[in-house]
């Protein structure tokens, strides 16, 4: 805010110009944020313990060995009583492991049973051309640093590729006529 205010006492320039409209916009995604939390403060507030998850609204806080410290997870004592508890596990509570992104392996390893062929496909199709840029590249990671950057050296990377693709396959001459024309 006190920046705002710094800026809105200078003489207008397009840098500061720029400099307000980004502080701004920074200013109201941390607001929206901030609604965002509260709204979670008032959802854990009015649970029994005090405790949500946003991934699970069934986990709850375990404590570990850790001093202060805590792992979320599928821990209640509502198995002992129930009749498929033999099925799920053998221990007294039931703890079953899962990722917060596990249902998108999963829509993958359906996609993969559905098309059994479609690795190999892709092995033929897309694995070929990266192996070749990464072999003309020399190297095995980016020259560059950031995601602006990275991209800009990928596209570079993709361009030399085709280009060659296309002389190999139509020829030089035609790719300059086509060029020229």
């Amino acid at each position: 805010m006190s920046q705002l205010d710094t800026a809105d006492r200078q003489e207008p320039t397009e840098a500061l110009a720029a400099k307000v409209t980004r502080l701004t916009e920074k200013l109201t995604k941390l607001k929206e944020e901030m609604g965002k939390l509260a709204v979670y403060e008032k959802q854990m507030l009015a649970s029994p313990d005090q405790q949500i998850s946003l991934t699970d609204p069934d986990s709850r806080s375990m404590a570990t060995s850790g001093r202060g410290s805590g792992v979320v997870g599928y821990w209640t004592t509502a198995c002992q009583d129930c009749a498929l508890k033999s099925q799920c596990t053998t221990g007294p509570e039931r703890r079953i492991p899962r990722w917060e992104h596990e249902h998108l392996l999963e829509a993958v390893q359906r996609r993969l049973d559905a098309n059994p062929h479609a690795m190999r496909v892709r092995r033929e199709t897309v694995e070929h051309p990266f192996g070749t840029m990464k072999a003309r590249m020399g190297a095995t990671h980016f020259l560059t640093k950031t995601l602006p950057k990275v991209a800009a050296e990928m596209a570079l990377s993709v361009l030399a590729y085709n280009l060659t693709r296309v002389m190999n396959i139509v020829g030089t001459k035609p790719l300059m006529a086509a060029i020229v024309a």
